[in-house]
């Protein structure tokens, strides 16, 4: 298995839970540029270095919540190191209307912006820890329209499908599907682009796959020329500076692109020990990395971005719980290790 193909989170929230965030986004985030409420309350991060919206009822926040409660204060102190991050909000299979307009319009009513990511295309992640998908083209079609109701003309950021375009590449994906993953992908960029506010970043793999020119082209097939740029590096590890230098690569062969960097695990680089092949997933001794802004290294990156959520499993390795599920004691550590 390539080192890419890290097991995504995906936030399920139902009507209940959407209804409580919405409580919460009104009631404790507000407009405040405070943070660091010592009574275990997330607020929002400063707007001018940080616009990306604080969800108050994420699973770090819940967790310091706990902390919180039990009298714990040297570890609420440690998972306030990400509750306190706006993190991706990867929207579920099952009502993404309803979850893009929630995450949306708390992010709204908060005056930032939200984060989406959007992982659902069939065939996903080639039968590994997080395969599924809409079940055909046309489920998938639906899917992204339905994401679209949902942001309206609200401020966002999309990263759109994490490893697609990187497994049309490495051959992962059969070839009888490949032309429709195209297909998919470029009406995904078109149909989010119609919206007024919305800025969509196609994934294009990360530091440690592979060279640009093994994927530009594709990327090209995929609508990369519709959308805003590209990310880079999402539920990976590489270094800020390993992924500069890759996405200017890539950035010259798509016409000067800008993009995007996943940064909230990359703070000790990638792993090297064990199985090359299972490096990428839940590896120790890892930390957070750099918090999410738009002051970032280089005119070419629009931002730093914390679209894995930290703490969450890459799945059933080393010890972890399936993908996407919170592991506290992961989360702990790549506090701990983090500057």
């Amino acid at each position: 298995m390539d080192d890419s193909r890290g097991a995504r989170s995906s936030a399920r929230a139902s009507a209940a839970v959407l209804g409580a965030l919405l409580l919460l986004a009104g009631c404790s985030s507000g407009g405040s540029d405070k943070n660091g409420d010592p009574g275990g309350r997330i607020t929002q991060q400063s707007k001018a270095a940080d616009p990306f919206w604080v969800n108050p009822d994420g699973t770090a926040a819940r967790q310091l919540a706990a902390y919180t409660t039990s009298g714990d204060k040297a570890k609420a102190e440690q998972i306030r190191k990400i509750a306190e991050q706006p993190v991706g909000e990867w929207v579920g299979p099952e009502n993404p209307e309803q979850e893009a307009r929630g995450f949306t319009e708390a992010a709204e009513k908060s005056d930032r912006t939200a984060l989406l990511v959007l992982y659902d295309i069939p065939h996903r992640d080639c039968g590994q820890y997080s395969q599924g998908g809409a079940a055909d083209g046309n489920a998938y079609r639906a899917w992204i329209d339905a994401v679209a109701r949902g942001i309206e003309d609200r401020p966002t950021i999309v990263i759109l499908e994490p490893d697609a375009v990187l497994h049309l590449v490495d051959g992962c994906t059969p070839a009888q599907f490949q032309e429709e993953r195209y297909d998919l992908l470029k009406g995904a960029v078109a149909k989010l682009k119609s919206l007024q506010n919305t800025k969509v970043y196609l994934d294009a793999g990360n530091a440690g796959w592979g060279h640009p020119d093994q994927i530009f082209q594709r990327l090209g097939q995929a609508g990369i020329d519709q959308a805003d740029g590209f990310s880079v590096n999402v539920s990976n590890f590489y270094s800020t500076q390993d992924s500069i230098a890759y996405g200017k690569q890539l950035s010259s062969k798509v016409g000067g692109k800008h993009f995007v960097i996943d940064t909230s695990r990359n703070g000790n680089g990638p792993y090297t020990a064990g199985d090359p092949a299972q490096r990428w997933c839940n590896p120790p001794g890892r930390a957070l990395g750099e918090t999410p802004t738009t002051r970032t290294a280089d005119p070419l990156v629009d931002a730093y971005l914390w679209v894995k959520r930290p703490g969450e499993s890459d799945g059933t390795c080393k010890g972890g719980p399936k993908a996407g599920n919170w592991w506290a004691s992961y989360a702990l550590a790549l506090a701990e290790s983090s500057r």
